[in-house]
């Protein structure tokens, strides 16, 4: 049975609007932040380039990710007769007989 396409969309908004979009940062880590994260992260700052380098190549990968698993989830595409998964589904388990 497949879930129709209404139903996965509802869940993931749902997903979407349940999880906090953002976190307050206290009054000391606001003060100590660069001013593009200022009341954004607790905790110190990033503290050169190779940081904001890091952190912008972790942001890509992760929505990259995000983006492909949304769109696997909502249209699968594994209609292929030579799927992985038609091997499992075709094969029959052979029994053995016990006499």
């Amino acid at each position: 049975m497949r879930t129709p396409l209404w139903l996965k969309i509802n869940c993931v908004m749902l997903i979407l609007m349940i999880m906090p979009l953002q976190s307050f940062a206290c009054e000391l880590c606001k003060q100590n932040q660069p001013k593009p994260l200022q009341n954004i992260t607790h905790g110190a700052g990033p503290q050169g380039n190779w940081d904001y380098l890091i952190i912008t190549a972790g942001i890509i990968i992760v929505s990259l990710t995000l983006f492909y698993s949304i769109k696997l989830l909502i249209k699968p595409q594994e209609n292929g007769p030579d799927h992985i998964k038609r091997i499992v589904v075709n094969t029959t388990p052979k029994r053995e007989s016990l006499t």
